[in-house]
């Protein structure tokens, strides 16, 4: 199991592990904006947990979405 890890990561690492890397940074980067987005909005309402909590929560509910058209090489 550790061995597929440390393939997927060098595979990852050397751009080669999606089809298209940059789609894959793209859709992960929107993830990531969303994320960060939500923590800012919710942070001003609400306690830090709180807004942590929801920014983990949307990035977590985004990211099968985002990712369900990546293909692999």
């Amino acid at each position: 199991m550790l061995e597929m890890v440390m393939h997927s990561a060098k595979l990852f690492f050397a751009g080669k592990l999606f089809q298209d890397p940059g789609k894959a940074m793209r859709q992960f980067a929107i993830g990531v904006g969303a994320g960060v987005a939500a923590v800012l909005i919710v942070g001003q309402f609400a306690p830090l947990w709180a807004a942590t909590a929801a920014g983990g929560a949307l990035t977590g509910l985004l990211q099968p979405y985002l990712f369900k058209d990546l293909k692999y090489a």
